[in-house]
């Protein structure tokens, strides 16, 4: 099996490439490019690629693989709302992905946004570089004994159960299947989680139903003071509306790792170019606020997961054999 690989950074190859011996049929050509509607037509006389989460995987760049006579996507993610199913499902491209890599990757991630926005280690960080001592502006609140509402409870969001758990925080949660495992949460509606919680925390899919889910009218029902955390997909939050309830002091702080319109910026290095949306300066222009580069995801333990099992998804393709769990279906 051919791959053409996409988009690849420095990290995805070095833990490819560890992995790839073991896979003596799968050769893997990498291109730091990302995939669209020009890179899609070199995708000739190969069997598969492989892309991201922020990858373009719209209807005319999979008819164009297609065409090309791609079979296979392997998404080394677990998010999908990229990818056209039903131009897949014309073109008989099968799409695999990586369901579950390391939740606790990203939950921790999250747990570390929540505690630096709060105690403010970002401008802490920055004061002290300018041999700026000073406690003005520092001063953050105590988790312990707080409510922490968490939004969606699967492989992440359980796992951001436990570390709240585990920070003396009684956890509330919202889902519409509640996960069995968590005996120490308590499943409540979106509305009570809103008003009763002081950290809360996203960890849901985004859909048709969860699409800004965080707006003036659900932000208008937070506690004041509220610490809120996304690490999930930037479009669950509408960030005008965010962005007015910062404005009216209505959060205490925020932790992105994800914001709306953020596919251009996604692990590239901008600093020399004009944005094109002032979304990220408006966000960071707070100082309650911390947004990261979409890197909840990136540890060690991670990396090796996603590619032992996208390469396993390339195996048992191959091999008629696909594991069900990692199929993409309409």
């Amino acid at each position: 099996m051919r791959i053409l690989f996409f988009d690849t950074k420095k990290y995805d190859k070095e833990f490819f490439e560890k992995l790839l011996p073991k896979y003596q049929n799968i050769e893997i050509e990498y291109t730091e490019v990302d995939i669209s509607e020009k890179s899609a037509k070199y995708t000739s006389g190969y069997d598969a690629i492989c892309a991201f989460v922020n990858s373009d995987l719209s209807e005319k760049v999979i008819n164009i693989l297609g065409q090309k006579g791609v079979k296979l996507i392997l998404l080394r993610c677990a998010g999908f709302n990229n990818v056209d199913l039903k131009a897949a499902a014309k073109n008989n491209i099968t799409i695999l992905r990586v369901p579950g890599y390391s939740p606790e990757a990203v939950a921790e991630h999250a747990m570390a946004l929540a505690l630096a926005s709060n105690r403010h280690i970002h401008k802490a960080y920055i004061k002290v570089r300018e041999n700026n001592f000073s406690l003005v502006g520092l001063t953050g609140v105590n988790f312990h004994h707080k409510i922490a509402g968490i939004v969606g409870t699967g492989k992440i969001g359980a796992a951001m159960c436990r570390i709240c758990h585990g920070f003396g925080m009684k956890v509330i949660a919202y889902d519409i299947y509640q996960n069995p495992d968590l005996d120490f949460v308590e499943y409540v509606d979106l509305d009570t989680l809103l008003k009763e919680s002081d950290l809360i925390s996203l960890h849901c899919p985004l859909t048709d139903d969860s699409y800004h889910m965080i707006q003036a009218e659900t932000i208008a029902k937070m506690k004041n003071g509220v610490v809120l955390v996304n690490t999930s997909r930037g479009a669950l939050i509408d960030t005008e509306d965010l962005i007015k309830g910062i404005r009216n002091h209505k959060f205490h702080s925020v932790g992105l790792d994800v914001y709306e319109e953020e596919t251009e910026n996604v692990f590239e290095n901008r600093e020399d170019d004009i944005l094109e949306t002032s979304i990220t300066s408006r966000l960071l222009s707070f100082p309650n606020v911390i947004v990261t580069s979409h890197q909840a995801f990136l540890t060690e333990e991670a990396l090796e997961a996603i590619s032992y099992i996208t390469l396993e998804n390339a195996k048992t393709f191959e091999e008629g054999n696909i594991i069900e769990q990692n199929i993409v279906k309409l």
